[in-house]
């Protein structure tokens, strides 16, 4: 089969760069070697996760909020076979309008394990079929992390995947490691009533976050009774048959019947013939690509988690459309834009641009801050829910906005207005000076740069050392 475009791979990087060739009116077959697309993110990862993310939140909202509200439900409880189907059926719904936009634009679906016999063939695992092409784009996504600890390769200890396919809430939840996808995770089945554990072999939860954002975490954590083991690291995991001993630090130990393994991800290079394509890569780091995408040979590209600069979907979403785009003909770069930071825990976080500490460390002394909490805000307090929140951070020479960070209710759909103003290369002027719709949580954005520039009107005035 002949094509002008292959893509190895239909996740979140993958389906948007078949899509987006299409669109360009190239011959486009994508390869996937599950049954379904969408890729991790789809099918094991964003999307379901997500949705179990609006069950614990509605489970939240009915035991803590609503009465305040007024509204009382007598004693709501969580249906986990209904929530596994529901979080099942958005799944489904997601993977077949990827299905059906393949359909629409004429992108040809192959379903098969996929590895490279040369830098134009692709062939299939089966040997039944080898797909020829002009460009290439590898897409092949990234995997999770087992560390070298004994005893880790209990069916009881899982990884994200394996936690999202269990039928039974667990009593009791280690969760190895303190990152986004440990801290989601942690969040969600607290909520749906479980005895959580962290452990974290560095000082910080989510350590690339701002810290006022993690330390609002931390504390959020602390009052849910979720335990958090910081600078400790896993030793060994004993099963006892009927659960786990999981060791730690010095001497330490914690009992549960699941432990999820969430050190972290690496992109999937092995196994699918880069060295056959003649494709520069590393291990640990990924393909080796430029601001276009392209690999060390010409007519590859790579995007996406296996391509090594950012591991999102929605930083695979653009990356898929430059390298489709360049391998069509275009010439366009992925440059370098603001990247939202988006964390599902409850509070939620977002971020955007630098963080306090990476913007004191480029601009030492010449950095402002302006931070408004939710408490303030009509709209917050309405909802019963007024935790954290909303931080501007902006240089003082031009006013240029370097970051925001927000903490608390909506604050992962909050934080786009917030990626604009820093592609428009906004001041912290524009933010405060800027009409914020009454009553929203909208304003927080704006009064935080009031804040900034000490002409709050729904604060007091700083108190001057």
């Amino acid at each position: 089969m002949e094509f002008d475009v292959a893509v190895l791979g239909g996740g979140p990087a993958g389906y948007t760069a078949a899509i987006r060739a299409a669109q360009l009116g190239a011959r486009v077959a994508c390869i996937e070697k599950e049954s379904e697309l969408g890729g991790t993110c789809v099918r094991v990862g964003c999307i379901p996760t997500k949705a179990w993310v609006q069950t614990a939140h509605a489970l939240h909202a009915a035991r803590e909020i609503d009465p305040k509200l007024g509204v009382i439900v007598a004693d709501p409880r969580l249906d986990f076979a209904q929530a596994n189907e529901w979080k099942a059926g958005v799944v489904k719904q997601m993977t077949g309008g990827v299905a059906s936009l393949f359909k629409a634009n004429g992108v040809t679906a192959l379903e098969g394990v996929g590895t490279f016999e040369n830098a134009n063939t692709i062939v299939f695992e089966q040997g039944d079929l080898a797909v020829t092409f002009e460009q290439g784009i590898i897409a092949t996504g990234s995997y999770p992390i087992l560390p070298p600890i004994p005893g880790i390769e209990s069916p009881r200890c899982v990884d994200s995947t394996g936690l999202l396919a269990q039928t039974e809430v667990p009593e009791r939840l280690v969760v190895l490691g303190g990152g986004i996808i440990g801290c989601e995770f942690a969040s969600i089945f607290e909520r749906f009533g479980t005895e959580v554990t962290i452990v974290e072999m560095l000082d910080s939860l989510i350590p690339q976050e701002d810290a006022d954002a993690t330390s609002e975490l931390r504390k959020a954590f602390a009052r849910r009774g979720i335990v958090v083991h910081l600078g400790k690291q896993c030793t060994q995991v004993d099963d006892t048959g009927s659960g786990l001993v999981v060791h730690f630090g010095e001497g330490e130990t914690v009992e549960c019947d699941l432990m999820l393994v969430s050190v972290g991800r690496a992109p999937l290079v092995e196994g699918v013939g880069l060295e056959a394509a003649g494709v520069d890569f590393d291990p640990k780091a990924g393909i080796r690509t430029d601001g276009r995408r392209r690999t060390s040979v010409p007519h590859l590209y790579a995007a996406g988690d296996v391509a090594g600069y950012w591991q999102l979907a929605h930083t695979s979403f653009r990356e898929g459309e430059v390298a489709a785009e360049n391998a069509t003909g275009h010439e366009v770069e992925v440059g370098d834009p603001a990247v939202p930071r988006p964390i599902y825990t409850d509070p939620e976080i977002a971020g955007v641009g630098l963080t306090e500490a990476q913007a004191r460390e480029q601009h030492g002394d010449g950095v402002a801050v302006g931070r408004f909490p939710w408490v303030a805000n009509a709209r917050a307090v309405m909802s019963g829910e007024a935790n954290g929140w909303v931080k501007t951070i902006h240089e003082t020479t031009y006013g240029e906005l370097l970051g925001v960070v927000i903490v608390g209710p909506h604050a992962t759909d909050l934080i786009e207005a917030a990626v604009v103003a820093l592609d428009a290369e906004s001041t912290v002027e524009t933010i405060a000076d800027g009409m914020a719709a009454h009553p929203t949580l909208g304003e927080g954005l704006k009064i935080a740069g009031q804040v900034a520039l000490e002409r709050a009107i729904d604060l007091p005035p700083r108190r001057r050392a």
